[in-house]
């Protein structure tokens, strides 16, 4: 269990700067500050995923939360203005804690007051518990009342909203239930309320402030409104319930749908990873990224607030959100929703946040995909699945090998190239307006390392599972480009790879894409030259929370992920820190010093500043990126799913021995 305390909680800066997140498997999920404060217009207490798992719907924004105790009121909710926090309700917060979801105690009016939100599993349904408890020399339950004010948005989650005419202020009250749909085009809010009764009063809240989009330079202020409010009485009772939801019913038994969350969230847990802190912790975090996409369908989610499905992100984590968790009919629903989405032997790079279109501009993610679904035979053994997708991998080689999208294919030394003047095509995809911040067209190191997989792993699958007429052509193929691979990525000066080739440029920065030459299932570098490699990264690259993206030596170095977009992009890729690369680190230092008490020890070592980050930014979760320079602030999407996924995948892997390593996978590059 995670808790912050008082002392971290009252630094209204520090505790600012941490966000809790539920989620509800839809790609719905509810998020804001500690301190329930929103700083980011995507905080809100339901968004909703009308197409899941996108057409995410801010519905719910806040609510304002008042105590009556003896004819005196206490407000202990909190919102910020330009300038102004008001009310300061922060201030009564003794303690927050994940346990396993978000719950929230306060001492106010002589009371313990315990708030606990969570989501249920499968429906864009929040709710809210309340429980109080009397202090010595408190008031009696039957002397307290609680309003609770819903502050609605109804709105996109990427955008904002303004006072407006249109907002009806109608509203059904059926039961213990309040139907409200102030906008045409948006889905319907059904508020349950229990043994509470509702108020009408409609009231426009003006210029809420949301600091982190201001940082970040983008609008940052909003209007919201609420249509009245909800009154409970503690008469017979020590606990009251309500809830936000997009089902037409009335949401019952809240108390039973908490305790059935729990029961889930616990069995996602019971496996030999969580018998560390840090691996339960990453296992519950996992859970959050796992999403349904269409009626039979699964994806997952690249990072909360903000990414919806990519492809890449997608086949990187899922080994360690879905294999390494336990979940492999997760990882096979997810291998065919992008299969079948498949198009001149490309997988979607990203889903639209609409209901149809996907975009195809990655050179990595397919290849990716030959890694994921590698991955899930080595851990289930079912050949049967192998099978069924191997005619889908072969057409998707054909493609490269003939030439698809955005000038990608098999050059005639056996290595893969690709690009487009003003298209990112590598994982370094950060562009402003035309242009493509860390270009790297012709042929990527990390790109050719994929391909040599690629193609060995298809080589092995036609051997096994059917293909022997095709097994010969891709060894050969995998041959040829591990050949050009080592005659021609070699930097013999630096003692390290080359980042790309384009023509007679060869690209000599130092970056982390090398590391893939030695950590895939088959690697495509030399044995011999394994150690000057992690020697390069180990020495210019390596911090505390993963792999700088460039070397702090190189001229175009940016240490600090700060400022406007146009600022954040040109420093994206350009030292910044990838938690997600410190897995493909470790696999590839083991790989070289071996499985050993020492060089375990070490590399768990290297994993522990994790568990202090896991109170620092997103309660429970792993940030996207961090500064490269020191003291290395986390940064980008406070919930990052490559990032869980690989620090739980190489302790599953690489760390526990989940998966005997290959041993022919090896011996291919010795």
């Amino acid at each position: 269990m995670l808790e912050l305390s008082r002392e971290n909680l009252q630094d209204l800066e520090g505790a600012l700067a941490r966000e809790w997140l539920e989620t509800n498997g839809l790609g719905g999920y509810a998020s804001s500050s500690v301190l329930g404060i929103n700083t980011r217009k995507y905080h809100g207490l339901l968004v909703a995923a009308m197409n899941p798992p996108v057409e995410r719907a801010l519905l719910v924004s806040r609510v304002d939360e008042t105590l009556i105790i003896k004819g005196s009121r206490f407000e202990f909710s909190s919102s910020e203005y330009e300038g102004e926090i008001h009310p300061r309700g922060y201030r009564y917060l003794e303690s927050v804690r994940l346990d396993p979801f978000p719950v929230f105690t306060y001492i106010v009016g002589g009371l313990k007051v315990e708030k606990t939100v969570f989501m249920v599993h499968g429906e864009n349904t929040t709710c809210l518990i309340y429980s109080i408890e009397s202090l010595p020399d408190g008031p009696r339950a039957s002397q307290v009342i609680l309003e609770v004010r819903p502050i609605v948005a109804f709105r996109d989650h990427h955008a904002l909203m303004r006072e407006n005419s249109d907002a009806s202020d109608h509203t059904v009250v059926k039961g213990d239930a309040v139907r409200i749909r102030p906008y045409d085009g948006m889905p319907s809010l059904t508020v349950s309320m229990g043994n509470g009764r509702f108020e009408r009063s409609f009231y426009w809240y003006r210029g809420f402030h949301y600091r982190r989009e201001k940082e970040s330079g983008y609008p940052h202020s909003e209007d919201l409104f609420s249509p009245g409010r909800l009154v409970f009485t503690f008469e017979d009772t020590d606990t009251v319930a309500l809830s936000f939801s997009t089902q037409e019913e009335p949401v019952t038994g809240i108390e039973t749908l908490k305790e059935n969350e729990i029961a889930r969230r616990e069995r996602i847990v019971d496996t030999p990873v969580a018998n560390s802190h840090l691996g339960r912790t990453l296992l519950s975090a996992a859970d959050a990224f796992i999403v349904r996409r269409g009626a039979e369908g699964r994806s997952i989610i690249a990072g909360y607030p903000w990414f919806a499905d990519w492809g890449r992100d997608t086949m990187i984590s899922l080994p360690g959100l879905t294999l390494a968790s336990g979940r492999p009919d997760d990882a096979k629903r997810i291998i065919r929703t992008f299969i079948s989405s498949m198009d001149e032997g490309l997988i979607p790079n990203r889903f639209a946040d609409s209901s149809s279109g996907a975009d195809y501009n990655s050179i990595d993610a397919t290849l990716w995909l030959f890694e994921a679904v590698r991955k899930y035979y080595d851990y289930t053994g079912d050949g049967a699945f192998i099978t069924e997708v191997l005619p889908a991998l072969r057409e998707s080689l054909k493609w490269h090998l003939d030439g698809t999208k955005f000038g990608i294919k098999a050059d005639e030394d056996g290595l893969l190239i690709g690009g487009q003047e003003g298209v990112q095509l590598t994982w370094m995809d950060a562009k402003i307006d035309d242009e493509v911040v860390t270009a790297r067209s012709g042929k990527a190191v990390e790109i050719n390392a994929l391909w040599y997989n690629a193609l060995r792993i298809t080589a092995e699958f036609c051997s096994d599972f059917g293909g022997l007429a095709q097994e010969g052509t891709y060894d050969h193929l995998a041959r040829t480009a591990f050949d050009s691979f080592n005659k021609q990525f070699w930097n013999h000066e630096k003692g390290c790879l080359y980042d790309y080739i384009d023509g007679d440029h060869r690209d000599d920065a130092i970056r982390p894409n090398q590391i893939f030459a030695l950590s895939l299932t088959f690697p495509v570098l030399e044995y011999a030259k394994w150690r000057q490699v992690i020697k390069v990264v180990q020495q210019q690259l390596l911090t505390t929370y993963g792999l700088r993206t460039l070397s702090p030596l190189h001229p175009d170095y940016r240490g600090r992920y700060e400022g406007d977009l146009e600022r954040r992009d040109r420093a994206y890729h350009q030292g910044t820190v990838w938690p997600w690369l410190m897995g493909h680190y470790i696999r590839a230092y083991l790989r070289r010093y071996g499985r050993s008490g020492k060089t375990i020890t070490h590399c768990f070592e290297l994993l522990e500043p994790f568990v202090a980050h896991f109170a620092d930014a997103g309660l429970g979760t792993m940030s996207e990126i961090f500064d490269g320079d020191p003291p290395q602030r986390p940064n980008g999407c406070f919930a990052q799913a490559w990032s869980v996924a690989e620090v739980l995948r190489t302790i599953s892997e690489d760390l526990l021995g989940t998966i005997v390593p290959d041993r022919k996978a090896l011996n291919r590059s010795t």
